[in-house]
């Protein structure tokens, strides 16, 4: 059992709590994490390449010339894809990246990577993130008490409306719910900041 110090946002020490050990101290698969990131950067891609092939570009109906006598190689048309403005052979067509994995393996690869940021100590536990306005000062000052630097992923027990507006201009810092944590945000993040009544949800979802 992994035992952890609970904070305020003053960066104040509250109480200490336990982590489920099944969550976030499991042997971590780095093939089931990996696997979970590439699916996610792959399922943004748009896959909308395109080339044309020799029977889509328009023109090039006509033999250029004729087939013998002319000292030249034989052409059946000015569109063939050694010529200038010829079709593209074998070129990109719009395609689906994305792949599916099993939900055992999610879980898995999600328990991974909370794993990774509790063995890093890159873990962060705030009784609550309550701010009383929505100004960036506000949010700032939070970051200065708990000393963090780097990439910030907050991860809230509902919709903070005040943290996310007080960190929208902030490029270093991103605002979850706890029903939207994931793999790449996890694993990207330098350190991650979450809100106990979040921490305990998490663990209830994925006990």
């Amino acid at each position: 059992m992994t035992k952890i110090s609970v904070k305020n946002i003053k960066g104040d020490v509250v109480k200490d709590i336990t982590l489920e050990s099944k969550i976030w101290n499991i042997d971590v698969n780095d093939d089931a994490l990996k696997k979970m990131i590439r699916l996610q950067l792959d399922s943004m891609r748009q896959g909308t390449r395109k080339t044309k092939t020799r029977a889509e570009v328009s023109g090039g109906g006509r033999k250029p010339w004729k087939q013998k006598g002319t000292g030249r190689a034989r052409q059946g048309s000015i569109r063939a894809t050694q010529w200038r403005g010829g079709g593209i052979a074998f070129g990109v067509n719009p395609r689906d990246y994305s792949f599916k994995i099993n939900r055992k393996e999610r879980v898995l690869a999600l328990k991974t990577a909370l794993t990774y940021k509790a063995k890093e100590k890159a873990l962060v536990i705030l009784d609550s993130i309550k701010l009383d306005s929505l100004k960036t000062k506000e949010a700032t000052t939070i970051l200065e008490n708990l000393k963090l630097s780097g990439k910030i992923l907050f991860v809230t027990s509902d919709e903070n409306e005040n943290l996310y507006m007080a960190t929208r201009n902030l490029g270093n810092v991103l605002v979850l719910m706890y029903n939207e944590i994931n793999c790449y945000d996890l694993t990207n993040a330098d350190t991650l900041v979450i809100e106990e009544e979040a921490l305990n949800k998490i663990e209830e979802v994925l006990k």
